[in-house]
């Protein structure tokens, strides 16, 4: 998987990696730990109408990778079939709203980012 997470002073850094970093047009997003406002771990479907600027959606193998709008928000997906994903929702970030990805041990690593957040207040 093409995917990495890491823990820095004061942001948090999804790596993208190989095939994905092709795919999503995008090598890292970075995202203070004061614009993360939850995290939680569930599926998600793609709304059928998100625009693709710029990424790559393949919708009947449910495989999403890059930066999509909807409804005015912009959403950062990274994902290849459905499966339980992170999901994390941003305030103030300057451009997502959302940030959603695949990642191993999904609950673990979610367990992980809540557990820095909380330490941090």
């Amino acid at each position: 998987m093409g995917r990495e997470i890491h823990f820095g002073e004061e942001e948090l850094i999804l790596i993208l990696k190989g095939l994905t970093a092709c795919f999503a047009l995008k090598r890292k997003i970075t995202m203070p730990y004061s614009m993360i406002r939850n995290v939680s771990v569930d599926y998600f479907q793609a709304p059928q109408w998100m625009l693709r600027m710029p990424g790559t959606s393949i919708s009947p193998l449910n495989i999403y990778e890059g930066s999509f709008k909807y409804t005015n928000e912009w959403y950062f997906l990274s994902y290849e079939g459905i499966q339980p994903l992170i999901i994390m929702e941003l305030d103030e970030h300057e451009k997502y709203k959302y940030v959603i990805f695949q990642i191993d041990n999904s609950t673990d690593i979610a367990a992980k980012i809540r557990r820095h957040l909380n330490s941090l207040n």
